[in-house]
């Protein structure tokens, strides 16, 4: 080969390189097709029976502590932020397991807990390595592993409602049957960013034998613009109990979810607000979100929605709003599997 036509030759090839790496990958490599589950709606027709009783039972389980840097959660640009005096720290959070006990349509979980392996055979988890070390999962503490509680369930699992591929919200996928569907955001697994160069074999791993992504067909934008985070609605069951609500900005697929249950409506935020302070002062998250602009839109329409409608209960990415401030230590909490109380533990509704 001629000296010119290799020089070309290696040119190109660290040219690719250099744009991959600038630009990214995706989340993950799994598949993804369209879903066949859900209908286009719009926020007024959640609000018009939202306050009404449903049939859906929720249940919230703490699967697990961890910390995180609190800078990732908040937006310490925020003027409020400033003023508050907050310093960044590792901040004391939970990794949640909701589950959803339809009377017709079964038990489906919103977000996934933790893998099983993560209890005593970290080695062979899906998060491992390079990943798990920068993670700092040691500091991560299993309260109740998807397993054991799905173990405890008398019913299959129906589905899984991801509020986003992060990897704090797939860590129990491995534990979930593989024949189980799996339902994410518009853009949600095809979201590039450099960090995905490291995580996406671990997002893969945690999908690894499942079915394709099925991505959920929001309508072109379908609410007011007074509400304009939340881009657009869907009727999960068609029968006005669950909606999935796009609230993108933490990632472009992140997806909030309504439940109707017997003692009033309940909002699972995922993301688009990980913290007690972040929600009572309005304030988007941090470095861990995308786009902070519309991660900021989309945190003031919920806040917006439930102000019109102040008994739903709101449960948050990462903390109970019984909580209180951001702590200054580094003090893992220690919470109970089954509490009977609050977030800390099990929370039926």
């Amino acid at each position: 080969m001629a000296k010119s036509a290799r020089q070309l030759m290696f040119s190109s090839f660290f040219s690719l390189v250099a744009v991959t790496l600038m630009g990214g990958c995706a989340v993950t490599s799994h598949g993804v097709q369209p879903a066949t589950l859900g209908v286009p709606g719009s926020l007024q027709a959640v609000e018009a029976v939202l306050d009404q009783p449903g049939p859906i039972e929720v249940e919230t389980v703490v699967a697990a502590t961890w910390q995180v840097p609190l800078s990732g959660m908040l937006n310490f640009d925020d003027p409020r932020v400033q003023a508050a005096g907050l310093q960044d720290h590792d901040e004391p959070i939970q990794i949640f397991l909701h589950a959803l006990h339809h009377p017709t349509r079964g038990t489906f979980l919103i977000d996934s807990g933790v893998q099983a392996a993560l209890v005593n055979d970290r080695e062979h988890a899906a998060i491992r390595g390079l990943v798990a070390s920068v993670a700092k999962l040691d500091r991560l503490h299993v309260q109740l592993d998807t397993r054991s509680w799905l173990r405890r369930q008398g019913t299959p699992l129906a589905g899984v409602f991801l509020t986003h591929l992060h990897l704090d919200h797939v860590l129990g996928l491995p534990d979930v049957p593989a024949a189980t569907p799996i339902y994410a955001g518009p853009g949600e697994a095809q979201a590039s960013s450099f960090e995905n160069l490291f995580v996406q074999g671990t997002t893969d791993r945690e999908l690894a034998g499942h079915l394709p992504l099925e991505e959920w067909q929001f309508a072109a934008r379908t609410t007011p613009e007074s509400s304009a985070g939340i881009r657009a609605v869907l009727d999960v069951f068609g029968d006005g109990t669950l909606w999935a609500l796009h609230v993108p900005g933490h990632t472009p697929g992140s997806t909030a979810y309504l439940a109707r249950s017997p003692r009033g409506p309940v909002l699972f935020t995922g993301d688009a607000c990980h913290t007690a302070w972040g929600w009572q002062h309005g304030v988007e998250p941090g470095t861990f979100s995308s786009d902070r602009a519309r991660s900021r839109a989309s945190l003031l329409a919920l806040r917006d929605l439930v102000q019109r409608h102040p008994n739903i209960d709101v449960r948050l990415g990462h903390q109970s709003l019984r909580a209180g401030p951001p702590a200054a230590a580094t003090a893992a909490i220690p919470v109970p599997a089954a509490a009977a109380t609050g977030h800390s533990g099990a929370h039926p509704s």
